[in-house]
């Protein structure tokens, strides 16, 4: 999945599908979406964004709409330089890898409160 080898060795795996990845670079601050054959990077603000975006999407309402309108979605964020054109499917594992992100990261925010809010 991902195309730079190179950039892999500072990059923290923080959650991963068999439809792509997400990864937290801390040198750069960023993370990167490894999702649709492009790896896209992305600060926090902008990964709450497409978050957003994401969830926003009615794929109840979109699975059962029986007009022939074509079954994509076009995923723009104002002030990031990444769009998406997904399937109904791929938005589906969009929304599943940011879902096990979210959660990963909000795990990993509790587990650093206990083990530093212990008494001595």
């Amino acid at each position: 999945m991902i195309t730079t080898v190179v950039e892999l060795d500072q990059w923290t795996d923080v959650f991963q599908t068999s439809a792509g990845a997400i990864y937290q670079s801390d040198a750069e601050r960023c993370w990167y979406v490894d999702f649709a054959g492009k790896v896209a990077k992305f600060d926090y603000r902008c990964l709450l964004k497409l978050r957003k975006a994401v969830y926003h999407i009615d794929i109840e309402q979109a699975l059962l709409n029986t007009t022939k309108d074509p079954d994509v979605e076009i995923i723009f964020i104002c002030a990031c330089d990444h769009c998406y054109v997904l399937s109904l499917l791929q938005i589906i594992a969009l929304k599943e890898l940011l879902e096990g992100t979210f959660v990963m990261l909000e795990l990993n925010h509790i587990i650093h409160d206990r083990l530093y809010s212990l008494p001595l």
